[in-house]
């Protein structure tokens, strides 16, 4: 990433030409970024207020953009089904997932042909970890699946089409609350409609599922791939990745340094402020560089390779301040479980197409590769 270092040693904070959009200021500098998430006085992330008030059509929904008191009362109700208790609870769960797309994984390649892992592994594992985490039934995985594909897959499509694959997600999500709210089930939103129905509508509970289908489906995805090519790759990753004692560093150095989360959601100026000296008007709009600021030199030295053995840091891969990721200790498990048990299963695994000729993404939000092409 030379140009953001270039942009983080010279102008942390530089503006950005967005056609026919507000005044925009790009941040990449780790204690601006970190400083601009965590100040809720300054900025907002409440897009519904910005695009013409709180109608219920004009709010997203979720906590990616809401604002206290709204995110207070949201993040309250949801926090406590991300516990350490509840995520051991999940976590048997997660294995069996695992080991389920492993199966799969494994009779795909039975010729020797090669095959895509982004297809065969990096996606299937969080859509159906996520599908036990909310409680879809699982004769209606597979729809799950090919409806949290699409809601990410905006390469190639046509903007009506991705709007399309947007709406068929909410309105399936929809129906899960309302069959939910007639029948609890022992998912995630049938607990929360047990515990707190009262206080929580049906779209609420529906933008709080799409924030995790959001925020659990296609980061986790792009983490298995690219950490898997990572791994692969160089002999002393995969070795760490294979001990038991060095896995959870490891994971979260690769967080640090993949950042597939490049940006943060926009933050809105409540009032003219300043980020490291520059000033900043009211309603202009700021963008965080989640993966500028977590290669800062800040953190550390050397923070432009993966190190297994770096002692922890305070990175930004799930953002900081009230919208840290919520399911960020879920998403850790996912990779700690999920890159051991690959490379166990796949002792040689190995690129079938050289790295230098791998395809990535170049308009999804969340950055990744779009095929990973393996054998074994």
């Amino acid at each position: 990433m030379p140009e953001l270092a270039r942009l983080r040693a010279e102008q942390p904070v530089s503006p950005l030409v967005i056609p026919n959009g507000p005044t925009t200021w790009l941040v990449t500098g780790y204690r601006d970024v970190r400083a601009v998430l965590g100040d809720t006085e300054n900025f907002s992330n409440d897009l519904a207020s910005l695009f013409g008030g709180q109608s219920e059509d004009s709010d997203p929904g979720g906590l990616g953009f809401a604002d206290p008191p709204k995110h207070t009362r949201l993040r309250r109700l949801i926090a406590p089904q991300f516990t350490a208790k509840r995520l051991r609870e999940l976590e048997p769960r997660i294995g069996a997932v695992v080991d389920g797309c492993l199966d799969d994984m494994a009779a795909l390649g039975e010729g020797g042909e090669p095959v895509d892992l982004v297809a065969a592994f990096a996606q299937p594992v969080p859509a159906l970890v996520i599908c036990e985490l909310l409680g879809v039934p699982a004769d209606e995985r597979g729809d799950f699946q090919r409806i949290s594909n699409n809601r990410f897959d905006i390469s190639d499509a046509a903007p009506s089409s991705g709007l399309d694959a947007v709406k068929e997600s909410v309105e399936y999500l929809g129906e899960l609350v309302a069959r939910q709210r007639a029948r609890p089930g022992n998912g995630l939103l049938g607990r929360m409609i047990s515990e707190h129905g009262d206080e929580l509508t049906d779209r609420e509970l529906a933008g709080l599922a799409d924030g995790m289908l959001t925020g659990g489906y296609d980061t986790t995805a792009s983490m298995l791939a690219l950490g898997t090519m990572l791994l692969i790759e160089d002999p002393a990753l995969r070795t760490a990745a294979l001990d038991p004692d060095r896995i959870a560093p490891l994971v979260e150095d690769l967080l640090r340094y993949i950042s597939v989360v490049q940006v943060a959601f926009p933050r809105f100026a409540r009032r003219e402020t300043s980020i490291g000296g520059q000033r900043i008007g009211v309603g202009d709009m700021v963008i965080c560089s989640l993966s500028g600021a977590n290669r800062d030199e800040h953190l550390g030295t050397g923070m432009e390779q993966v190190d297994p053995g770096r002692a922890p840091t305070s990175h930004l891969a799930f953002g900081h301040g009230i919208h840290h990721c919520v399911g960020a200790q879920l998403a850790r498990r996912e990779m700690v479980l999920a890159f051991p048990a690959l490379l166990r299963r796949f002792p040689t695994l190995r690129l079938a197409t050289p790295a230098a000729q791998l395809s990535y993404r170049p308009f999804s939000i969340v950055y990744g590769v779009g095929s990973l092409p393996v054998i074994w």
